[in-house]
């Protein structure tokens, strides 16, 4: 069964054949882990999203087209997994600490707010382009310099500079427009600026 192609391997497992499905992670799972701990930095993190992801491939196995490369189907699952985590990492992270620090929770409409706010970051954050979101989280997020972050993204210092540019004034731009309330945008406004 190790000579079969990837295709071959698909439509077995697609027949809830368990060794196709041994195969095919033994053949994946190195890199999609790979990719994913690039993301998340943490290796039980990581580990988890890999067995959820590979969890995912045997649930949704009847659906796979067998003409297209399994790898990028396993590596979009893992990419979104990876991303729903990093939104729950946010709200612990200190550039949002730092949003959050400029209100006392005092009352139910405080707590309300705070996390209007925070929905309102995250939604922003997520319509980014994969690779500015990489860029943001890396420097705002992880807060790695402009040198860390292009070498772990294999791109230029310059480029990171640009993207982190047009995340940061997306971020902003959002906020502006969100109908809630003109105090969430100040906030966001004047922490993005003291971040940069």
């Amino acid at each position: 069964m190790e000579d079969y192609s990837e295709p071959q391997l698909v439509a077995l497992l697609q027949m809830d054949n368990v060794k196709a499905f041994d195969l095919l992670y033994k053949k994946y799972h190195a890199p999609i882990y790979n990719n994913i701990l690039r993301l998340l930095k943490d290796a039980d993190e990581s580990e988890n999203i890999l067995q959820d992801s590979f969890v995912t491939l045997w649930e949704k196995r009847a659906s796979i087209d067998t003409q297209k490369p399994l790898a990028n189907w396993l590596f979009q699952v893992s990419y979104n997994k990876s991303l729903t985590q990093l939104k729950k990492n946010l709200k612990q992270s200190l550039a949002f600490k730092y949003i959050e620090s400029d209100m006392t929770l005092a009352d139910e409409k405080d707590v309300y707010l705070k996390e209007v706010k925070l929905k309102i970051l995250e939604e922003a954050i997520v319509k980014l382009s994969p690779q500015k979101r990489k860029v943001f989280d890396l420097c705002k997020i992880q807060g790695k310099s402009y040198e860390e972050s292009a070498r772990e993204l294999n791109i230029s210092k310059h480029t990171v500079k640009e993207y982190l540019s047009v995340a940061v004034k997306a971020v902003k731009e959002y906020a502006e427009q969100h109908p809630f309330n003109t105090v969430i945008f100040i906030c966001i406004t004047v922490a993005l600026k003291i971040m940069m």
